[in-house]
């Protein structure tokens, strides 16, 4: 028997997720299923191919809802669930019993496992630690920058390796280590700790980096990285440097698209802009705090010109 689990991938959350919903099937349905994984990433088409669905049991967690008859369970939390109206309506009107929707959570670790709890009476204690660092990174809780970009816990670190490793095997090797092992044994793990050397170095030099390219103006911050070999960085980095900051615009590319991020400082006093809302109209997505639009490899122009006119919006309030 295989379970396929379909995961936000380059995401804590996502691991975690993944991770505590394999430690809930293991020990209440399937003890001896195959589980495999497969790791899902906010792109221009973002479409489900029919390939995905290969298991006897298939699940996504962490990630956008899809209405493919093979899906077996779905846990999601963020705003922007669905990629069309068609979806949601298919999602409210099929009253899926295995299938679980709420926004009002920031991370989709502690709803998996406040569901597993409180509708199948299951509870794994040992995680509890890993579904308190999900909310905290997932939420943006830290309490000041310098708790998420000095990455002096191994909880931080670990985001570090999984947001920035190339390929998903050290990801999904990291979900599996997640199920039964500490935060602090994993990144003390050799391979791992190979890894996480070179990122940090490469961390280091994108703080330096996003200090000499961006503008603050009227409480948002702007830069653009196209060009500059980074692909993604440390969201709480601009906060870091910009303190007084309320916002934050910002244009980079990957192998697989060019992105816009439009996020809000967690240690701001107010923030009057819901950003998911802002990054749908543009086809992005996200929470109400943060939110991101995906453009096809190459759509620099189309990107610059929707992070332009997000960042004159954020400034005139």
């Amino acid at each position: 028997m295989k379970v396929r689990i379909l995961y936000h991938d380059h995401c804590f959350d996502g691991a975690a997720s993944a991770a505590f919903f394999t430690r809930f099937l293991k020990e209440t349905r399937f003890p001896e299923a195959e589980y495999v994984y497969t790791g899902m990433a906010h792109t221009a088409d973002q479409l489900f191919a029919d390939s995905m669905f290969d298991g006897d049991v298939n699940a996504i967690v962490d990630f956008k809802y899809s209405p493919h008859s093979q899906l077996t369970w779905w846990f999601d939390h963020h705003q922007s669930a669905f990629l069309t109206q068609q979806d949601s309506d298919h999602f409210h009107g099929s009253h899926n019993p295995l299938h679980f929707f709420d926004p009002g959570y920031r991370s989709c670790t502690k709803f998996i496992r406040d569901i597993a709890r409180d509708q199948f009476g299951y509870e794994a204690p040992d995680l509890d630690n890993l579904v308190t660092w999900a909310d905290i990174i997932d939420g943006a809780q830290y309490a000041t920058p310098k708790d998420a970009v000095e990455l002096k816990s191994a909880a931080t670190k670990l985001v570090l390796v999984i947001e920035a490793v190339k390929g998903s095997d050290m990801v999904q090797n990291i979900i599996h280590a997640m199920q039964s092992e500490s935060l602090e044994s994993i990144i003390a793990t050799p391979d791992i700790a190979a890894v996480f050397d070179p990122l940090y170095q490469r961390h280091l030099r994108s703080i330096d980096l996003i200090g000499q390219k961006a503008m603050t103006e009227e409480g948002v911050i702007f830069f653009d990285l196209i060009g500059q070999d980074l692909e993604g960085y440390n969201k709480f980095v601009p906060y870091y440097l910009f303190p007084d900051a309320t916002y934050t615009v910002s244009v980079s590319e990957s192998t697989f698209r060019t992105k816009v991020s439009v996020g809000s400082s967690p240690w701001a006093k107010e923030v009057s802009h819901n950003l998911a809302s802002i990054c749908e109209r543009y086809g992005g997505g996200g929470h109400p705090r943060v939110g991101a639009i995906s453009f096809p490899v190459g759509a620099v122009a189309e990107a610059r010109k929707a992070a332009a006119e997000i960042a004159a919006e954020l400034k005139a309030t």
